[in-house]
């Protein structure tokens, strides 16, 4: 027992202790009750229950040593509550085990600079594990495709049909309108600008140089990654949404034979065929506006271009397709088996692989503009 207001009793009913306290547990009778309180031990009961019925009255240090003793006498795995608590002091005795948990401490103010520089090395990090993924994925696809070389039976010659259909002649009408356009607006821009030298004859050179070398693949790709590559993350991550790919894998089937090699192979096919397709549109388009603009006739333009503008020039995007074709089939189909069982990631999955698609196409047609131009090709 101790005096001051307040007070406590400790009784053992069989396996159980049960400490009784009662009067005023407040903050001007507490100092007579904290030592008898720390003394207080469990000695081998089971269970511990400290009742409350008692209680006239109750406050916020009150409830504190109340759950101090509480966990004192749990402290060696013994199951301790409180009883016969009215609501009222129930309430502050949660706000008392609330308080002695630990609470992660808040992040402090950081400097916007810092901040920036913080999402700078995040973006860093992230780049070098998508770059080391899909580098990973590169060699995975490489040796699929030379097991399935190796075994042309593996191949599934029906998918690769079907993905050139849609990937290359489904493709044609946007890739002609486009790249025909382009031919025109070239042609105009060129003439235009040639024009106050008096060498509007050199806009065919100008036209031809620009579709055959870069423009036609160019443009090409980036429709291609937008169509084709976004399409081709959203069927396989839809896939992965709906656990197609798992079922896959559980029957003993290859996704990256079955799913990703016939969209690489066809892709690979179609886009050289399209490339061609877009340069003769390209070409057509810029005849049409010198022949209508310029004092040309279209003999002339065929045989000013067929002087001015080398066959090397039509190779170079031609040696460039299959590779951006390979590369914008490798990111769809990587960012398509990365996506998680959510349509928020197939949404944002997509989006990631035309810009990545995209992003290496211009990386790669910058470093083949270097290595030919060094070799004077």
């Amino acid at each position: 027992m101790a005096d001051g207001g307040g007070w406590f009793e400790a009784k053992r009913e069989g396996g159980r202790l049960v400490v009784a306290a009662g009067g005023r547990w407040t903050v001007t009778t507490l100092a007579a009750l904290d030592q008898p309180l720390r003394a207080l031990a469990p000695g081998g009961a089971e269970s511990v229950a400290i009742d409350l019925a008692a209680l006239e009255a109750l406050d916020t240090a009150g409830a504190w040593v109340l759950h101090r003793t509480l966990k004192q006498l749990s402290s060696k795995g013994i199951a301790a509550d409180f009883a016969h608590a009215r609501p009222e002091y129930a309430t502050l005795l949660d706000q008392a085990a609330h308080a002695d948990r630990r609470h992660a401490p808040e992040a402090p103010a950081r400097h916007p600079f810092t901040d920036l520089l913080v999402r700078i090395g995040e973006a860093a990090y992230e780049a070098r594990d998508a770059a080391a993924g899909l580098l990973s994925f590169f060699g995975l696809l490489c040796l699929t495709i030379t097991r399935s070389m190796l075994k042309p039976a593996r191949i599934r010659f029906v998918s690769v049909v079907s993905h050139m259909e849609r990937t290359g002649l489904d493709a044609m009408p946007i890739v002609g309108l486009l790249s025909f356009l382009i031919g025109i607006v070239i042609a105009y821009q060129g003439a235009d600008q040639l024009k106050r030298f008096g060498a509007q004859v050199f806009v065919v050179n100008l036209i031809g140089i620009s579709v055959l070398r870069e423009m036609g693949i160019l443009l090409t790709a980036i429709i291609v990654a937008g169509r084709s590559g976004s399409a081709f993350t959203a069927e396989i991550g839809t896939m992965k949404v709906n656990e197609e790919v798992d079922a896959m894998v559980t029957l003993g089937l290859d996704p990256v034979e079955v799913l990703v090699l016939p969209r690489t192979l066809a892709l690979v096919l179609t886009l050289p065929l399209l490339t061609f397709y877009a340069d003769i549109m390209g070409l057509l388009g810029g005849c049409i506006m010198s022949v209508s603009t310029l004092d040309l006739t279209f003999s002339q333009f065929l045989k000013q271009l067929q002087s001015a503008v080398p066959i090397q020039h039509f190779w170079v995007g031609m040696i460039k397709s299959p590779v951006f074709a390979f590369v914008i089939a490798m990111v769809g189909c990587y960012e398509g088996l990365n996506v998680e069982r959510s349509a928020e990631s197939v949404g944002r999955l997509t989006t990631k692989s035309v810009v990545e698609s995209i992003f290496l196409v211009i990386v790669l047609d910058a470093l083949f503009s270097i290595f030919f131009t060094s070799i004077n090709y």
